[in-house]
């Protein structure tokens, strides 16, 4: 999969970034072409290179036939929970490394509906906070709509299902 400059990417785990540059980096007698990406969520930049893209699963920002699909999920579809947290912890990790929009919304009901019966664990609440700040980042950039109103789009949407959706940590 190709970039280009200015283009508005999904860096797993971190959420949403733009391609600032594309270089290339001389190591030994190898060049190798890198993506020089600005994350919008921590303005950090991070340097992914070209053979890497598929391993690491940066891709592009997801469709509005696609939000539709998470929207509905998370308004609707009762989600899957183990009840032991090492698990739980274990399955939501890969879900949120998956770089899949639909796993890290699954991994964001699931930890709102646990929420809601008792309070999650330090980790737990960081992993829904990075969930919450990917979905509202992703969504924002794929509908063209401020991050505030995304969130309310998902705030609404998980209301639908009887759930609040997190505020800000």
């Amino acid at each position: 999969m190709t970039f280009q400059i200015g283009e508005k990417v999904v860096y797993p785990n971190h959420g949403v970034g733009t391609i600032e540059n594309i270089s290339s980096r001389t190591f030994g007698n190898q060049t190798e072409k890198f993506y020089l990406l600005r994350l919008s969520a921590t303005n950090m930049t991070v340097m992914v290179p070209f053979s890497h893209v598929e391993q690491v699963g940066l891709r592009k920002v997801t469709r509005n036939g696609d939000i539709s699909k998470v929207l509905n999920y998370l308004a609707n579809a009762p989600s899957k929970t183990c009840q032991d947290w090492k698990d739980r912890f274990k399955e939501n990790s890969a879900k949120m490394q998956s770089g899949s929009l639909m796993e890290v919304a699954e991994v964001l009901k699931c930890l709102v509906e646990i929420q809601a019966q008792k309070p999650l664990s330090f980790r737990e609440k960081k992993m829904l906070e990075r969930a919450r700040l990917m979905l509202v980042s992703e969504l924002a950039t794929s509908k063209g709509v401020s991050e505030k109103d995304a969130a309310e789009l998902l705030a609404r949407a998980l209301a639908k299902a009887n759930l609040k959706f997190p505020e800000p940590l």
